[in-house]
């Protein structure tokens, strides 16, 4: 009876509003385009949530978090119904009877409310708080509840029961940016909402009835008092016996607050970009660059591509990665120990052989999160590091010699381009396997004569090197000189074509997943033979003869295989050290960000320190 009483009631005042709006053919205009933009509004189907999305590393440990507030999504199937049992009894306990909004519960607090000048009792259900949640806000004014109570009924006709519980529950806050019951969850005790006992779900369902009064950090005694007032209404609804709740009421709580996680900078900023990389590559936004007729194009389909990349990042998406966590923190620690001067800055990348999935690299010295990234965003001089690139893998894959085949590393001019050797030497004829350990230039210069530089560089042209141009192709490459040269990143890739002969360009990322495990994004790149078995093997040979006997020696480390080739650039602006086991290949850069003349401390090989503290 008092249901009936109650909708009839409601249904009364309704029909008076729309009374007085349809005494005119202007206002019928206006109640028929309110409910269209009310159905427009109203899409489920389109509803998205703002998630916290997780970058994982190559075990499945979560090493970030990116994207605030702090929501992480669960399913219906995987919520507890003794939480959908607590929230029903305390909050709505007609939520599986009414159409959205309660009409008996409207109508006592119309009743109260008459008393006061503003609104004091809602008579909300949860729908409503839904409405509220996702479209309304919080202001509390009778237009706001009379537009509140047709959202509800909108979102009544297109989601099931189960389907508001689950939303709701998601949405809702729990004190201290803590966003969903999951969430939750994972914030107080470092669980998953399934795995918290009764009397923990007791507890976190007290906090969103008033997130500041209940907060469980800052006045964890109130929040136990509002747990077991929940657990008495369970027991007056007959979901509990006495002897139930007063069971759970004596279960000792004990919070295990969860920091956000935000680990590996480094890394996680490179993943980051990579993921804006991926989904310019496979959603069309890197051809539209490559097509951009303007600048002004340009900075529209950019802004676009971060649009949609916010988009991604806030569906809450799991970031699959190729991080190491153990060789992440032997680079920070290996480049931090070494770079204690001044302004020096260096960068590490390292790269599995066998996935070829970037495992760890460094982004500068006490690198902090979105400052300038030196593995990817700087582009060096790559100095003697080119050689077996662009020298000497094309001379052996052109020409087929054996590496004890000589060539004269004496001084030598190509019309007025004189390259000379580190000191000055002129050691005269040579091996092949002797000039690259000992990192001649004149003899470089000579076989990227004989090679051409057509040809070098077609070769070249197989890796990913972002600023290389056909300004490059000179006779000063052979050593190292180029427009704006390579990353480290670039440059460590490279090198992996020296592992079997294959190329496929190296990425941090493995796959991009949405809350269900469905696949969003993966790199597709198939492996390229680039080098042939015969210069692999030579390759490979000449590497480790520089790691042993040559330029590399300082950054020897005892293993069944290493290959080593150093790199240092004009009046000493860049130190390279790139190289690899049969496991990793890993880069090492050591500079300024302004260059600056570092033969003051060339002795003391911090890059060779480095490349070896990480290869041990």
């Amino acid at each position: 009876m008092r249901v009936y009483v109650g909708y009839l009631t409601v249904l009364t005042f309704i029909t008076m509003f729309f009374a007085t709006l349809l005494l005119t053919t202007e206002e019928l205009d206006k109640v028929q385009g309110f409910q269209n933009e009310l159905q427009k509004t109203v899409n489920t189907n389109k509803l998205e949530l703002n998630r916290t999305s997780l970058l994982v590393d190559h075990n499945g440990k979560v090493f970030s978090e990116v994207n605030r507030p702090f929501r992480l999504y669960v399913n219906d199937e995987d919520i507890p119904p003794f939480m959908k049992d607590i929230l029903v009894a305390s909050e709505d306990q007609h939520f599986y009877e009414h159409v959205g909004f309660d009409a008996g519960a409207i109508l006592r607090a119309v009743v109260k409310n008459l008393v006061f000048t503003h609104i004091q009792q809602g008579g909300s259900t949860i729908t409503q708080q839904l409405a509220r949640n996702l479209y309304l806000g919080q202001e509390k004014t009778y237009n706001r509840k009379i537009t509140e109570l047709f959202y509800a009924h909108e979102i009544e006709k297109s989601l099931t029961k189960d389907e508001i519980l689950e939303l709701y529950l998601n949405v809702i806050y729990f004190s201290n940016g803590v966003y969903g019951v999951e969430t939750a969850s994972q914030y107080y005790f470092q669980k998953n909402v399934e795995e918290l006992n009764k009397a923990e779900l007791a507890f976190i369902a007290s906090i969103p009835n008033n997130p500041a009064k209940y907060d469980p950090v800052d006045h964890f005694d109130q929040t136990k008092i509002r747990q077991e007032r929940l657990l008495d209404i369970l027991v007056n609804t007959n979901k509990l016996t006495k002897e139930e709740a007063e069971e759970l009421k004596n279960t000792p709580i004990k919070l295990n607050i969860r920091r956000k996680i935000d680990q590996y900078p480094d890394y996680a900023f490179f993943v980051e970009e990579e993921l804006k990389e991926l989904i310019s590559l496979q959603e069309g936004f890197k051809v539209d660059l490559q097509n951009a007729a303007s600048q002004q194009e340009r900075e529209k389909i950019v802004k676009k591509l971060n649009d949609r990349f916010e988009e991604v990042i806030s569906s809450g998406v799991t970031i699959q990665t190729a991080l190491n966590p153990s060789i992440q923190q032997k680079s920070v620690k290996a480049l931090n120990g070494e770079l204690q001067n001044g302004e020096l800055q260096g960068a590490t990348v390292t790269i599995d052989n066998t996935t070829r999935n970037v495992v760890a690299l460094t982004g500068g010295k006490s690198y902090q999160k979105y400052n300038f990234h030196h593995a990817f965003q700087a582009y060096r001089q790559p100095g003697s590091s080119i050689k077996p690139i662009l020298v000497y893998a094309p001379y052996l894959e052109k020409f087929q010699p054996s590496i004890y085949e000589k060539v004269n590393a004496n001084n030598y001019c190509v019309g007025s381009y004189c390259p000379t050797n580190y000191g000055g030497v002129q050691p005269g004829i040579v091996t092949l396997n002797q000039s690259m350990a000992q990192s001649y230039n004149s003899s470089s210069l000579r076989l990227m004569e004989k090679v051409g530089l057509k040809d070098a560089f077609q070769k070249l042209s197989s890796f990913s090197f972002e600023m290389v141009s056909k300004k490059d192709q000179t006779l000063a490459s052979s050593v190292g000189g180029f427009t704006y040269g390579m990353s480290p990143l670039e440059l460590t890739d490279a090198y992996t074509s020296f592992i079997d002969g294959n190329y496929v360009e190296s990425h941090g990322i493995i796959n991009v997943k949405d809350g269900k495990g469905n696949v969003l994004y993966e790199w597709k790149d198939d492996p390229e033979k680039v080098w042939s078995s015969d210069t692999t093997t030579k390759m490979r040979q000449m590497l480790n003869e520089a790691a042993r006997t040559g330029t590399g020696k300082a950054a020897f480390v005892s293993k069944p295989y290493v290959g080593i080739k150093t790199g240092t650039t004009n009046n000493y602006h860049d130190y390279w050290v790139m190289g690899l086991t049969n496991e990793l290949t890993t880069g090492v850069w050591v500079g300024h960000d302004i260059p600056k003349n570092m033969s003051q401390i060339e002795r003391q090989r911090p890059s060779h320190k480095i490349w070896q503290q990480i290869m041990k």
